[in-house]
This record gives C-alpha cells, sequence and structure tokens, in this order.
C-alpha cells in the first residue's frame, strides 16, 4: 500500500495572476534558478533509494518495505518509531516516485527559497512524520505499510497555497486554470473524504495526505516556536529588492564615473 500524490492525477503549469500576494510567475521559479539544496538532496535520496528497491529483487523489496515501510502494528508493538522517518523515502513505483518529486521540486523550491534550507527541511519532516502518525491514530492495528513522501508533499502543498493564494495552476490535459487555493481546498477534501473508512483506499494512503496538511498548517499557524511564515516572505522580498538596489545604485555610480573621465561629456562655455 502507498502514499502517492494523487489529488486528481494531473500534471500543473503555474502562471502569475495579477494582483497575487507578492506576485512572482510562478512558471519562473521552474527549472529558473535550478536545484535549491535540500530539494536536490532529497531528490538524489528517494532516487537512491528508489533504484535500490527496483534492482534488489522481489524478496528484497518486500523486506525492505517491511523493515523501513510505516506499518502502525509493527510502531507500536515493536517500538520501531524509525520507520516513521524511512517510510517518506521509499516508493512503490515508478509514476509514484515521479509525481512526488515532480512536485516537490515545483513546489517546493520556491519554499526553501524564501524559508532557507533548515526552514524547509524542519517543515518537510513535521508533515511527514505528521502524516506517519495520523495513520497510526486512524488504524493502529493494521498490519499494511505506507511508503512515500506524499504527506511531506501536501503539506508543502497547503504552505504553497497559503503563501501564493492567487496564483493559478493549468492543469493538463484539462488546461483548466485555477487558483492555488482552490486546487488545495478541493484536493484537501478529496483526501478527507477518501479517508472513509479505513484510512486507506485503492492503495494510497489518503488519511496520510490529510495529516501532512494538518500537521503543515498547525506548525505553520498555531506553534509559539514558530514564525509566521509569511514574515520568510517578506525577509526574502526585502533582501532582494535590497540587492536590486545595490546593483542598480553600482552601476550608476559606474556610470557617473565613465562620464566624469570623458573630456567630452563636460560642460564648456
Amino acid at each position: 500500500m502507498r502514499a502517492a500524490f494523487s489529488g486528481p492525477r494531473t500534471t500543473s503549469l503555474t502562471r502569475d495572476y495579477r494582483g497575487n500576494y507578492g506576485a512572482r510567475p510562478a512558471y519562473a521559479s521552474i527549472g529558473g534558478n535550478g536545484l535549491t539544496k535540500a530539494i536536490k538532496i532529497i531528490l538524489i535520496i528517494c532516487a537512491a533509494v528508489y533504484v535500490l528497491q527496483t534492482l534488489g529483487g522481489r524478496a528484497f523489496q518486500i523486506s525492505l518495505i517491511t523493515n523501513f515501510g510505516l506499518t502502525p502494528a509493527t510502531v507500536i508493538g515493536s517500538l520501531a518509531v524509525w520507520q516513521l522517518l524511512t517510510y517518506i523515502f521509499l516508493h512503490g513505483g515508478f509514476f509514484h516516485i515521479l509525481f512526488n518529486m515532480f512536485a516537490l521540486w515545483m513546489f517546493g523550491r520556491e519554499l526553501e527559497s524564501i524559508w532557507g534550507t533548515r526552514e524547509f527541511v524542519r517543515f518537510f519532516f513535521v508533515c511527514g512524520i505528521g502524516a506517519g502518525i495520523s495513520s497510526i491514530l486512524v488504524s493502529p492495528g493494521s498490519t499494511s505499510p505506507t511508503i512515500g513522501a506524499s504527506g511531506s508533499i501536501y503539506g508543502i502543498l497547503l504552505a504553497y497555497g497559503l503563501l501564493f493564494p492567487n496564483r493559478e495552476l493549468i492543469l493538463i490535459p484539462f488546461m483548466i486554470p485555477v487558483k492555488v487555493k482552490y486546487y488545495v481546498m478541493f484536493i484537501g477534501g478529496m483526501a478527507f473524504l477518501a479517508s472513509f473508512p479505513g484510512g486507506n483506499s485503492g492503495g494510497v494512503a489518503h488519511i496520510a495526505h490529510l495529516g501532512g496538511m494538518v500537521f503543515g498548517y498547525l506548525y505553520l499557524t498555531g506553534s509559539p516556536y514558530t514564525h509566521n511564515f509569511r514574515e520568510y516572505y517578506d525577509r526574502w522580498k526585502r533582501e532582494r529588492l535590497r540587492r536590486k538596489f545595490e546593483v542598480y545604485y553600482n552601476r550608476k555610480q559606474a556610470q557617473r564615473g565613465r562620464d566624469n573621465d570623458d573630456p567630452g561629456s563636460r560642460w564648456k562655455n
């Protein structure tokens, strides 16, 4: 049983919406500045583990998922608490890891640029571990393992929706523009409805998706030990404007210096 980045099975391209909070074309961030540090490391780890799963043979795959996938009964009965962390890096198929890693890159890169690597990594694991805890609370006796980074991905998507609510996604193949805030509401509602009964349906751990969003929201808005996440964006924006002004000022100063050195540019009586 796996936790894939679901909602509608669509690929999303983003474009800016005029009047957006902190308007910046989302498509400009896709591939525009490459991979950020944490995104790159997570992608490498997940890809390496997937290759190991693929090349290891059926028996090895079963052993790997049994020991490192999230199995609620094992976590409780054998205190296998490491599974709350390790299950995030396992995936159940090519498209499972493809959708998860694409969404991580698409939405997470800009969040890491705004928050910084340390805060982004903390948020990633809060959502992932929170998703695992949700699965355990709902089905403590379950012996079906859950794998995948979908809980973290859903939390990241929630944060992106809160930070850039009026940006628009173009859902392929439908080519329908929809604001990020509505898309987040939609996939959150779908995860909630799909979590009944039992928390798992069609091989997808919907309760983990919902749990990742809930824990992400509580972390961003409810903890007295974390800054308001919009402050990170404001700080990043101020720093970006400061750097732009420095470049402009230095360019003007250099131009003024060249003009002063040019005799032909001086006023003559």
